[in-house]
Formats: C-alpha cells, sequence, structure tokens
C-alpha cells in the first residue's frame, strides 16, 4: 500500500524567495553591534569580528538558522549579552548592497572588505602574489 504523502519536503519549510524586494537599512541600536563573520562552526554557531574589537563567538537565531544562507566574510547585525561580553546572537545578515551603504553612512570602518572572505582588512604583505593571466601565458609560451 502507497504511504500518504505530506504537504512537501524541504523546499516548503524553507519558504520560496519570498525576500525579493529591496528592505529598508536597519541601524544597530543600544546592545548591537556590527560584525564580520570570521569562521563558521556549525551548528548555528560561528566567530565574529565586531567593530568595537572584541571576537565573539555567535549563536544564530532559530528563525535565520535555515533560511538565511551565512557565510565567512559577510556582515551582520549581532545583538551582544547582558552578562557574557565574548558571546552574541546573530540579528540580521545584511547583503553586499546594504554592507556598502552602511560604509557609506559611516556605520562600518573603511578597513572592511564587504565582499571579501577574509575579515577586517590587514597590511598587505608584499609577498601577497596577485599576477594577470596573460603573465602566466607569457611563461608558459617560453617554456
Amino acid at each position: 500500500m502507497p504511504k500518504n504523502k505530506g504537504k512537501g519536503g524541504k523546499n516548503r519549510r524553507r519558504g520560496k524567495n519570498e525576500n525579493e524586494e529591496k528592505r529598508e537599512l536597519i541601524f544597530k541600536e543600544d546592545g548591537q553591534e556590527y560584525a564580520q563573520v570570521i569562521r563558521m562552526l556549525g551548528n548555528g554557531r560561528l566567530d565574529a569580528q565586531c567593530i568595537d574589537g572584541i571576537k565573539r563567538l555567535c549563536h544564530i537565531r532559530g528563525k535565520m538558522r535555515k533560511k538565511v544562507w551565512v557565510s565567512t566574510g559577510d556582515i551582520i547585525l549581532v545583538g551582544l549579552r547582558d552578562f557574557q561580553d565574548e558571546k552574541a546572537d546573530v540579528i540580521l545578515k545584511y547583503n553586499a548592497d546594504e554592507a556598502r551603504s552602511l560604509k557609506a553612512y559611516g556605520e562600518l570602518p573603511d578597513n572592511i572588505r564587504v565582499n571579501d572572505a577574509e575579515p577586517l582588512n590587514e597590511e598587505e604583505n608584499e609577498n601577497d602574489a596577485f599576477f594577470d593571466f596573460e603573465d602566466i601565458e607569457n611563461v608558459i609560451e617560453e617554456i
């Protein structure tokens, strides 16, 4: 006998791209801070470098956990905990356009790279290798 089918699978739980329209830019309030994701830890947790200079262990809250995809380098808004200074809760993830707007408003410092996976732009070393594909083609032709 065939089993009775349910009302849907993963896509039904996640929702169908209902967030297509532009949303209003949300600024931080008291007890909140901007941060950049350093490392994903699993189980809805991540390490984030906050703008105030403190590295915090953050927990992605329940509604965001399966609906919003947070990855390394993203700019997020975290809610600080009153008695646990090293921990915070992820409230909101900013997309690249919103993060650029925050930077333009002066909410984020200039040393933060919006579209980069390396958080908080450390000074570039001379040893950082940047190359052009034309250079590689020239070297290959010589060989």
